[in-house]
């Protein structure tokens, strides 16, 4: 999730937590929100991971400071501060619940969407996702700021704050029924073509809650479909100045008239030999941790070197731009070292420390 919806769920959060009669000497309503959407957004400073390399963002993202084995400690440093911060000089007790459940809130954002979250490193570095909500919805983010415009209006009442949370909560479960349709769909698909053992998921996509990315895999091969679990009629063709937001939904069909699409994990089968020794190369070590569905980008070969490119299929996003976290291995003889380089906009290649 976005670190902005994150900030703004942990203020309606906090105004949800905030008592209708303050006791004296309380910490005050708009502190205790200013205090949550502070916190909710402490989780994600570690971006800054992402200036040091590549390799360190993907690593570390959503690792210690996602972490519900360290919350405490966050929530408590957190508490220290906002309390050092108020004039009446509040114990950082008083600071301390919201801070903790603040951090709880990013932390379940983080969860539903796909990227992946060490919720509990440092004692694990598994990754937890769920898959229900894209990275980036509207609709989730909108309905926190209907929630937080409600309380703003209904001052004296915790009802809107409340509700908003009820209703996200709600929103989060319609996208896990669609979620189960589009994986039935999966299964179905997967049946009717005759594969064996299979494992079939569904990632959700924008702009729509019903809107979801289908895998089957099938060994070393990837079936994927973009469909729209509740749409009956294929959208419109794109006319030339179509915005935005009808791109990114146009490519999600009806079931009933799915695409599906095939990739290889390591390519044409001639050059498993060659794609297997530089997917396994201890430079790419980092991607193969990281990556949930790794597939061959490209092979170059030029006078000076050869290199193999690599994926990751839950990033494939119709509609959008370019594709991000792409790595790849390059060396300049059979026997010789391999180098681990990240291929930004198709093009550029950047060395990975």
């Amino acid at each position: 999730m976005d670190t902005l919806t994150h900030a703004l769920s942990g203020a309606l959060l906090a105004r949800a937590m905030t008592p209708r009669v303050l006791r004296p000497g309380s910490v005050t309503g708009e502190r205790r929100v200013a205090a949550g959407f502070l916190a909710a957004a402490f989780p994600d400073a570690d971006a800054v991971l992402g200036f040091a390399s590549p390799t360190a963002f993907l690593l570390y993202h959503r690792g210690v400071t996602h972490s519900f084995v360290l919350l405490p400690l966050w929530a408590a440093a957190l508490a220290w501060i906002f309390a050092r911060l108020d004039p009446r000089r509040a114990g950082w007790r008083t600071y301390f619940g919201v801070a903790a459940a603040s951090i709880a809130i990013h932390i379940l954002g983080d969860l539903i969407t796909s990227y992946g979250t060490m919720m509990f490193a440092p004692l694990s570095d598994r990754r937890f996702a769920l898959d229900t909500t894209f990275i980036i919805d509207p609709w989730f983010s909108g309905i926190i700021v209907v929630g937080l415009v409600a309380s703003f209006v209904w001052r004296r009442s915790r009802l809107p704050a409340l509700a908003g949370l009820a209703a996200l909560v709600g929103y989060v479960a319609l996208q896990a029924v669609a979620q189960g349709r589009a994986v039935d769909f999966g299964r179905e698909y997967a049946r009717a073509e005759g594969l064996g053992p299979v494992r079939v998921s569904a990632m959700a996509r924008p702009v729509s809650p019903f809107n979801w990315m289908v895998v089957v895999e099938d060994g070393d091969e990837y079936r994927y479909s973009f469909v729209n679990v509740v749409r009956q009629d294929a959208p419109p063709p794109l006319a030339p100045d179509a915005g935005p937001i009808a791109r990114l939904d146009a490519a999600y069909l009806p079931t009933g008239q799915a695409v599906w699409h095939r990739a290889e994990r390591y390519g044409p089968a001639a050059a498993h030999a060659q794609v297997l020794a530089a997917w396994n190369a201890a430079p790419l070590g980092f991607f193969r941790w990281f990556a949930a569905y790794p597939v061959l980008a490209g092979i170059e070969h030029a006078a000076r070197a050869s290199c193999y490119w690599f994926r990751d299929l839950r990033f494939l996003t119709p509609g959008r731009d370019g594709w991000p976290f792409q790595f790849g291995v390059c060396r300049k003889a059979a026997d010789a070292n391999w180098t681990a380089f990240e291929l930004v906009g198709n093009a550029k290649r950047v060395p990975v420390p």
